[in-house]
């Protein structure tokens, strides 16, 4: 597995990550047996970075990773990076929440169920727009970090306008954001920005909520306590979350028109995370996985050869053509 610098955090992760949303809760019953046996296949296919959040399952996802690491050698726990996300449990979610005083009650909860004394690297979760306008938030990270709670900082957001008022954060080390062949608008603006301040990127909701698996037809149907089924219209959070905000029948359609992009051997899952990580502002990119074949299959998304220029072409052109207008104005 091929690594890469986390921006100014001093990390070098894996380029392919694993994102433990899945594994937590919202995506359909995941029995815990299958949801350790991904984590550790991921370890053994060489992943070293680990994202989850406080709100994923109400711990149960950190809960596991912790659970996860204590069976591996310590040599290989060394090299593993976890992160992990506050500000979600805040009821209401509101900008006034986010203050040291909160925070710091989630991030000594997440100490404790990931086991360990300080934090890997904390991100705050999607705050509400306010937050960027008000230092309180990026002061308790600062404190927070000085306290010995957390090593890294950085910030998940939705859109272009708050990753770039993000990124003017000095305490910022990392961004995370939507980036896919359906969300393609980061790479305009966000990007260059981020390499230029040395911030690293993390990309979730790299499949599109599983579109871009190709697996899936006009037809399809979800769980009731799957996001997939309960927030097509952002019924629950923001809609671009689920299926990176694209109509499903849309995207079906383009995940089948980008089927030529696939390498022999390969499956679209694969070349769609390939072409995420063909953009080099990239530092890890972090698909869910239930089951451990789907880790494997991720993790080896990696080892495939760049993708021609007529692949990149073509992933353009249907973005162009079917997803754009949909999606680029909106975040």
């Amino acid at each position: 597995m091929q690594t890469r610098r986390l921006g100014s955090t001093g990390y070098d992760v894996s380029a392919v990550g694993f994102g433990a949303w899945a594994i937590g809760g919202a995506w359909g019953d995941v029995p815990e047996d299958d949801a350790t046996a991904a984590l550790h296949a991921a370890i053994d296919a060489g992943v070293t970075f680990f994202d989850t959040a406080d709100v994923y399952g109400d711990g149960r996802s950190e809960r596991l990773i912790a659970r996860v690491l204590a069976e591996r050698e310590p040599r290989e726990r060394e090299r593993i990076v976890v992160a992990t996300k506050a500000g979600r449990r805040l009821d209401p979610h509101v900008a006034d929440g986010y203050v040291y005083d909160e925070l710091v009650r989630f991030v000594d909860r997440s100490r404790a169920n990931l086991g360990v004394d300080t934090l890997d690297l904390l991100q705050l979760h999607c705050p509400p727009p306010e937050v960027y306008r008000r230092d309180a938030a990026f002061d308790a990270l600062e404190r927070l970090k000085q306290e010995g709670r957390i090593r890294a900082a950085g910030v998940s957001v939705e859109t272009e306008k708050e990753a770039l008022a993000a990124l003017e954060r000095p305490v910022v080390a990392t961004l995370q954001i939507i980036y896919n062949p359906f969300r393609q608008k980061p790479a305009d603006r966000v990007f260059p920005a981020a390499q230029a301040r040395d911030v690293g990127v993390i990309v979730r909701v790299p499949l599109a909520s599983g579109l871009l698996s190709g697996k899936f037809r006009e037809d399809s149907t979800f769980p009731e306590d799957d996001h997939r089924h309960f927030n097509r219209a952002g019924e629950a959070f923001d809609v671009g979350e689920t299926f990176a905000g694209v109509d499903f029948g849309v995207g079906v359609a383009a995940a089948r028109e980008l089927e030529g992009i696939v390498p022999e051997g390969a499956t679209l899952a694969q070349a769609t995370l390939r072409w995420i990580l063909m953009h080099d502002a990239v530092s890890t990119v972090i698909p869910g996985a239930k089951r451990p074949r789907q880790a494997r299959e991720n993790a080896a998304a990696a080892d495939l050869p760049p993708l021609s220029d007529a692949a990149m072409a073509t992933v353009r052109r249907v973005y162009d053509e079917r997803i754009r207008a949909q999606v680029h104005h909106r975040w």
